[in-house]
């Protein structure tokens, strides 16, 4: 979730996926003096970030992912045709990569460019708008900017957060509002992720930093008062973003800010470091398989597989013409992944059904897709046969808690769409 906004502001992580001759040939004195033209503030950390995800590519099924987020770390860093050259390789996948500028701050210095121009519009009339949901009710609070989304199914009331007004609030299908935690009760950082408790009816919630360094897992009974909190074992550059609760025994939390997952023991109350097969890089959304003895994890990347029961993990493989990358939240229902997605240049609602074994993507479906139903989506909750989704968090229009242009605020829009 938090990721949308990192991302935006730094286009941060970054993969490489075309030909060592290319990669070792020297820039041409027309790439070299953009480059130093164009040359960022935190040109060293790019660069470090390139190297890091370098050296996993090897273990990267989703190639499509690494180019294009490469391509977007080389505009970042002004050598605009080889960020060309990576993105014409990235389209021609037929992955489902829109490098639309409007969604992709890093690549706005390419809009005049001609052959970016013509790449574009062929991908846009490659994949037109998708429109399968509809509006559900409307939250009329303009200032929320929520993050986080999630439902108490045998009560049908749902549970969202507020990043700005530091709260969160409870609505019932017939739209009625009201808080669930109200604002400053309990000094609380912004809020992103939410979960409930099946058995109990509490909720859960994660925090950012805030002004304050203090991000938390935080827990409610179902009257809103809190019962626990635990501060992140992490340094800063450092948050808890999204969530999920294996039983009464475990919760697993992402770090988006601090590349990390956790593994917080609930008897213990103590924070495992998570280590998989390759780094993650900025994780976010995150779920379990039915039986919880599976973890999936999202990143800039795609999806990484765990396996509670031995540890061991794998990326999903996203198959060909498709990816899994960025996706900030990510729901389990039947065998099959659910996912609002950011990372492939624009936002959208996928579904993706899976292999048996959970280990590959053997087909998808886009549920919403270039309509303002997903203008700043972040994350969902499965509600019986419908899939309920934050369609317009604003949260491009918040920066270091601080509204950008009040004319752009808007009431909370929760979409649905059907699964059957």
């Amino acid at each position: 979730m938090r990721a949308l906004r990192a991302i935006a502001c730094f286009l941060v992580v970054c993969g490489i996926g075309f030909s060592f001759a290319r990669k070792s040939a020297a820039p041409s004195s027309q790439q070299k003096s953009t480059a130093a033209f164009f040359a960022p503030a935190d040109a060293q950390k790019v660069r470090a970030e390139i190297r890091a995800v370098e050296n996993a590519l090897p273990k990267i099924p989703d190639r499509g992912a690494a180019l294009f987020l490469l391509a977007r770390r080389y505009a970042h860093l002004g050598e605009l045709q080889k960020a060309l050259a990576l993105l014409k390789d990235c389209v021609a996948l037929d992955a489902g990569f829109d490098p639309d500028p409007g969604e992709s701050r890093s690549l706005r210095a390419l809009a005049s460019n001609p052959e970016f121009r013509e790449m574009l519009e062929e991908v846009h009339r490659r994949y037109p708008p998708v429109h399968k949901a509809n509006v559900a009710f409307t939250v009329p609070a303009n200032d929320l900017f929520p993050e986080g989304l999630a439902v108490d199914a045998e009560k049908r009331l749902f549970y969202m957060g507020s990043m700005h007004r530091r709260k969160i609030v409870k609505f019932a299908l017939n739209g009625k509002v009201s808080d669930f935690v109200s604002q400053d009760a309990y000094d609380l950082m912004p809020v992103g992720g939410v979960q409930v408790d099946p058995v109990d009816h509490s909720v859960w919630a994660s925090t950012d930093a805030g002004e304050k360094l203090r991000p938390e897992l935080l827990h409610f009974d179902a009257q809103g008062k809190l019962l626990e909190r635990f501060a992140s074992p992490g340094t800063m550059p450092y948050d808890l973003n999204d969530l999920v609760l294996r039983g009464s025994r475990e919760i697993f939390t992402t770090d988006t800010e601090g590349h990390h997952v956790y593994r917080f023991e609930r008897a213990s109350h103590t924070f495992k470091d998570m280590k998989f097969y390759r780094p993650v890089f900025y994780p976010n959304g995150i779920t379990l398989s039915g039986d919880g003895n599976l973890l999936f994890v999202a990143d800039m990347l795609g999806i990484i597989r765990v396996d509670l029961l031995t540890n061991e993990s794998e990326d999903v493989d996203p198959g060909a013409h498709d990816t899994l990358s960025g996706t900030d939240g990510l729901y389990w229902n039947k065998g099959e992944f659910l996912g609002v997605q950011y990372g492939t240049g624009a936002k959208r609602v996928m579904r993706w059904q899976l292999a048996p074994d959970s280990r590959k993507v053997i087909g998808s479906e886009t549920l919403e897709y270039r309509t303002a139903l997903v203008s700043d989506p972040t994350t969902g909750a499965i509600l019986g046969d419908k899939f309920y989704f934050i369609g317009n968090t604003g949260i491009y229009n918040l920066e270091d808690d601080k509204i950008v242009d009040p004319t752009k605020l808007e009431p909370v829009h929760i979409a649905v769409v059907a699964l059957k």
